[in-house]
C-alpha cells in the first residue's frame, strides 16, 4: 500500500523504503487504492489477497536486490 500511494501520487520512489506497521491513511482509503490497481473491477476478497500477495512479494525481491541498494541504485535511477 505504501508503494502504491507514492506511485498514485507520481513521487520518486529510488529512496523509499517499506516500514513494516507503517499506518499512513485509513483502513478504507487502503482498500480503495487496491481496488484501484488490482486490474480487477469487481473482485473477490482471493483476488484483491492475490494481488496483495503477489505485489509483496514482487516488491521485497526488488528491495533486496543489488541494482537498488543504496550504492549501486544511484547508478540505475529509476530501475
Amino acid at each position: 500500500f505504501q508503494y502504491l500511494c507514492r506511485y498514485k501520487r507520481r513521487e520518486n520512489m529510488d529512496s523509499f523504503t517499506f516500514c513494516p506497521g507503517k499506518v499512513e491513511q485509513t483502513e478504507k482509503e487502503c482498500l480503495e487504492c487496491l481496488l484501484e490497481f488490482c486490474g480487477s473491477s469487481d473482485p473477490s476478497w482471493s483476488v484483491l489477497s492475490n494481488f496483495t500477495h503477489f505485489l509483496n512479494w514482487q516488491l521485497r525481491k526488488c528491495e533486496k536486490s543489488v541494482f537498488c541498494s543504496p550504492v549501486v541504485g544511484k547508478q540505475f535511477l529509476g530501475f
